[in-house]
């Protein structure tokens, strides 16, 4: 039988999918890179073309029957010039909703749609950055392998998330220098009070990051994205923002989640 590691599991499916939308940020240096350009008579011995070379002894040898077969002045040396490479640098943040509603079933589907997220990323893209946030009525930033462990109680405000994301980009991850994502996992409740800061948090990201999804868990029966925090969102798509939302209903769901936003297959209802 053919035995796989996980980490080739996890590359093999990973394969072709890549982060929605990202995008160079013109103008920010992220190293000085020599890029080849041209070529020259002269040169290090270690940049000779030696395929340019030949080509033109070849070229040479057309017009000058009588000649060498090669002679110094065919050599072709590759030209190097100093380049600003312009950045691809990311920040990936995850937002829970860890509230009383949210069941032990839910939190793990959201957890596990989390860190497979997180193994593929990091497989692709050297310079990414993560962002861990739960929530309740109030939010709070934790370290990965806290957040993983988190647990809840009372209610639910959707905005608080929306809000300490916001407030970490603010104080540490400039928009004009990385590309943000934004991915939340809620039961889809959220008090109604709050659905105009909410409403308003989430569009501010929206143009703020390349993308934010939405996977909202759900009873095994459960198929379609009719809730607050759906709607949310998909208000959000309307404006403008690039949005993408699938529901975790069963194990099965994650990767189908996984797969369809990161070939910018997400849509809405048809999850």
């Amino acid at each position: 039988m053919l035995e796989l590691k996980v980490d080739e599991i996890v590359d093999w499916m990973w394969e072709e999918l890549q982060l929605p939308h990202l995008r160079m940020k013109e103008g920010v240096a992220e190293d000085d890179d020599f890029v080849r350009e041209g070529w020259d008579r002269r040169g290090a011995r270690s940049r000779l073309d030696r395929r340019r070379s030949l080509k033109e002894a070849i070229k040479r040898r057309s017009v000058q029957t009588e000649g060498p077969v090669f002679s110094n002045e065919d050599l072709r040396f590759r030209q190097l010039v100093k380049r600003e490479r312009p950045t691809t640098r990311a920040v990936v943040f995850f937002a829970l909703d860890v509230s009383s509603s949210m069941a032990d079933r839910d939190r793990r589907l959201a957890k596990t749609f989390f860190f497979w997220v997180m193994q593929g990323l990091r497989r692709q893209y050297a310079k990414i950055e993560t962002v861990f946030v739960a929530h309740t009525v109030q939010a709070w930033e934790f370290e990965e392998d806290e957040f993983f462990k988190v647990r809840g109680s009372g209610g639910t405000v959707a905005s608080t998330a929306f809000n300490k994301v916001l407030e970490a980009i603010d104080e540490r991850f400039d928009p004009s220098r990385y590309n943000l994502y934004l991915f939340y996992a809620s039961d889809g409740e959220n008090f109604s009070h709050d659905r105009e800061a909410a409403r308003e948090a989430l569009a501010r990201l929206g143009g703020l990051a390349n993308f934010m999804g939405y996977v909202e868990t759900a009873g095994p029966q459960t198929r379609t994205l009719r809730s607050e925090t759906a709607e949310l969102f998909r208000q959000a798509g309307e404006g403008g923002a690039p949005t993408g939302a699938y529901v975790l209903a069963v194990e099965e769901d994650v990767w189908t989640a996984i797969r369809g936003f990161f070939r910018h297959e997400a849509v809405g209802d048809e999850a």
